[in-house]
């Protein structure tokens, strides 16, 4: 893990806050209106006094506590980027090989095409409910105090950084399914990293996995998303077999 967070550090200080062509224009695959719709398939967000509740309060003070495990904290740090080139160079060590625009074009063009079209069905229910976030329910601080302002407000109900993350999972698992254990186990971490930065809730997490399920699913109907899927898997293949030479 240090090695990728070594790599993360190297490749932002050398590129920028935004790694090396992460403002190309992205074509998306379909409009959020093409999207599963969560305000007709999923229940709102747990009332404050509810059991549901309860255990999202539980759950934001263990996030607390895992604040002092200083490797943990680093991670759920980095992973609070929402660029998805950043979000590649996290990845590559899950799935076993550095994803980068010089080195796996296809990978990443897939990666972000499917990743900010998937986002785009968090919109509608941060809206809608406009949940308050944990940190301002209780009127604390997050792990990343400079970042509170911005994200006040801004509603909690789902996770826009666990939708990024799980989505990003999701592809590179169907990429490279060899290592579909350990891009879950990663997608997974980076939802909880969001309940110990303090920015969500646990069911705020919940839900973008259950979100990004049937958008994940919607993806597949579209055929310019299986191109690109098949492209992606070919240059994996290809250099898979090339490194092993």
């Amino acid at each position: 893990m240090q090695k990728i967070l070594s790599r993360f550090l190297f490749t932002v200080a050398v590129c920028g806050t935004a790694l090396c062509g992460a403002a190309d224009e992205v074509k998306l695959y379909m409009d959020a209106e093409a999207l599963p719709n969560a305000l007709n398939f999923l229940p709102p967000p747990p009332k404050v006094g509810s059991a549901a509740f309860a255990y999202d309060s539980s759950q934001y003070v263990w996030g607390k506590s895992m604040r002092t495990d200083s490797a943990r904290a680093a991670l759920a740090l980095v992973q609070a980027t929402v660029d998805v080139s950043e979000m590649a160079v996290l990845f590559s060590e899950a799935f076993g090989m550095e994803i980068s625009a010089k080195k796996t074009p296809a990978i990443l063009n897939v990666l972000k095409r499917g990743v900010l079209t998937m986002r785009l069905a968090a919109r509608g229910p941060k809206k809608f409910y406009k949940r308050p976030r944990p940190y301002e329910y209780f009127n604390e601080s997050t792990l990343i105090p400079s970042a509170d302002e911005e994200h006040r407000n801004t509603g909690s109900f789902p996770s826009s950084h666990t939708v990024r993350g799980w989505a990003m999972a999701l592809l590179l698992a169907e990429i490279n399914p060899a290592a579909q254990d350990a891009l879950l186990k990663y997608g997974y971490e980076w939802g909880q990293s969001r309940v110990i930065a303090g920015f969500h809730w646990q069911s705020d997490v919940d839900a973008s996995k259950l979100i990004i399920s049937g958008c994940y699913a919607r993806l597949h109907a579209d055929e310019s998303f299986n191109a690109d899927m098949r492209k992606a898997r070919a240059e994996f293949k290809r250099l898979s077999a090339k490194s092993k030479r």
